[in-house]
């Protein structure tokens, strides 16, 4: 029996499946993504994210309204995702040393994981400035930190109305040296972390010779966390 070979511009040809609206917003937004961390908002460019996303560009506006809106989409996703993990590491309770130290593990690991999302965040807010996301985001987080701070202020004899104020100082220094370590990768992130904690827990005066995370250190009733 003969077979029909079937010529190459006679065979069916596979029909391209239709994004569904919410699919394609998420394209634009992956896409959108990228190209903030990469160029920045005001190096970006309706025109790029149309043309990387394979659509018009007024499919772009059509979903956010014009590049802006692309933004503000992607600023508030990103600060939904730090702010939701430094929350659930400052709730978790326990010693406030180790509390300190699952918080700024939790934002080197946003740092780590969201890479392009930090850079969206500091590229185009950056921590020195008074306004802005990022800005806005680091106050938010340093007014959760600051009942920790009142709470041992208080037990310890020092003037709670100064915790807000330390807070800020904590929660800023974290983030700078969360953006130091986004471009340099060293050292590993507990010691990072382990070296954040030393400073703000001992000062200056007081530093470990070499730090350690209490969290990584058994604690029996002969040892508890330093105090």
């Amino acid at each position: 029996m003969s077979m029909r070979v079937v010529p190459a511009h006679d065979a069916p040809v596979p029909r391209r499946t239709r994004m569904t609206g919410l699919e394609r917003r998420e394209q634009l937004v992956d896409i959108g993504r990228g190209l903030f961390a990469e160029r920045g908002v005001d190096g970006t460019t309706v025109e790029e994210v149309a043309a990387r996303s394979g659509v018009s560009k007024p499919v772009v506006y059509e979903h956010f309204g014009g590049k802006e809106g692309l933004y503000a989409v992607v600023v508030d996703r990103e600060t939904t995702v730090l702010l939701a993990g430094m929350t659930q590491a400052l709730q978790q309770g326990g010693h406030p040393r180790e509390m300190l130290e699952r918080a700024a593990l939790a934002f080197l690991d946003y740092v780590e994981e969201h890479t392009d999302g930090f850079r969206i965040l500091v590229r185009d807010s950056p921590v020195g400035r008074s306004t802005g996301s990022f800005a806005s985001l680091i106050s938010d987080i340093a007014s959760q930190v600051e009942y920790l701070l009142a709470a041992e202020f208080k037990e310890r004899g020092f003037d709670p109305r100064y915790a807000p104020l330390y807070s800020q100082m904590l929660v800023g220094m974290v983030a700078l040296a969360g953006q130091w370590w986004l471009e340099v990768r060293q050292p590993a992130k507990a010691q990072v972390a382990a070296h954040m904690v030393n400073l703000v827990w001992n000062g200056l005066t007081g530093l470990d010779l070499v730090p350690h995370t209490v969290a990584s250190v058994a604690v029996t009733p002969d040892r508890q966390p330093d105090r």
